[in-house]
């Protein structure tokens, strides 16, 4: 099932002499359970294919369809973004962004309560998912007593606490040695399969993509892609 389609997808800044065309006739698919990789240099575009997957920016024309219905088609369609990006996307960042005064386990639940899971409850699915990713012994430890490598299992936990359709990642090793950024590429990739979620990853390092379904590469905001 494809989790995210889109179709002739562009975005242009300014007008005249002061345009500038970051995305140009963007067009992909990714698939409930598929690890997707987009590459490519600094100023290539990526950072907007993701703020405009992510209903956060707006294209300036093309067609975005989200979980089997047309969000942006030349033109929002109406349909409640914020609620969007609450209930069916997750997001990792390249740094874990953890709340530093919440333990992980707070970390995860707090999503939870947000579209108004009871506490109790939102406290059970955080320690499983940090279970799930192989850090629940730290559950009840603050993010300054965490690893770099742990922060960001809690970030990919929290990412998961709403059960999204989409899990959309900024360069999510950055901040990591090699070691310790390939495991958490290969976590992504066993949250696609056993979870079937849908899994965009930004990167610019090529040692991360191993075993990744498909490469997206961008260049001047134009797209190629290898198998």
């Amino acid at each position: 099932m494809d989790v995210l389609k889109i179709e002739g997808l562009s975005k242009i800044f300014g007008s005249g002499r002061l345009e500038v065309r970051a995305l140009e006739d963007i067009s992909l698919t990714v698939s409930a359970g598929e690890l997707a990789a987009l590459m490519g240099p600094s100023g290539s575009g990526k950072t907007t294919l993701l703020l405009c997957v992510s209903l956060i920016l707006e294209p300036t024309r093309g067609k975005i369809i989200f979980d089997g219905e047309t969000i942006y088609h030349d033109g929002w369609s109406g349909v409640d973004m914020r609620r969007q990006r609450r209930e069916k996307i997750g997001f990792v960042f390249q740094s874990a962004n953890l709340i530093p005064f919440l333990t992980a386990r707070l970390n995860v639940a707090f999503p939870m309560t947000l579209v108004g899971v009871e506490e109790k409850a939102a406290e059970a699915r955080a320690m499983e998912l940090l279970e799930y990713l192989e850090v629940g012994e730290r559950a009840d430890n603050l993010p300054a007593l965490l690893s770099g490598g742990e922060q960001q299992r809690v970030a990919i936990a929290r990412a998961l606490a709403n059960q999204p359709k989409l899990i959309l990642a900024d360069e999510p090793t950055a901040s990591l040695d090699t070691q310790r950024g390939k495991k958490v590429m290969e976590l992504l990739g066993k949250v696609a399969r056993e979870r079937q979620t849908a899994v965009i990853a930004v990167t610019h390092d090529a040692r991360m993509i191993e075993g990744f379904d498909v490469v997206y590469h961008l260049q001047d905001g134009r797209l190629n892609h290898r198998q």
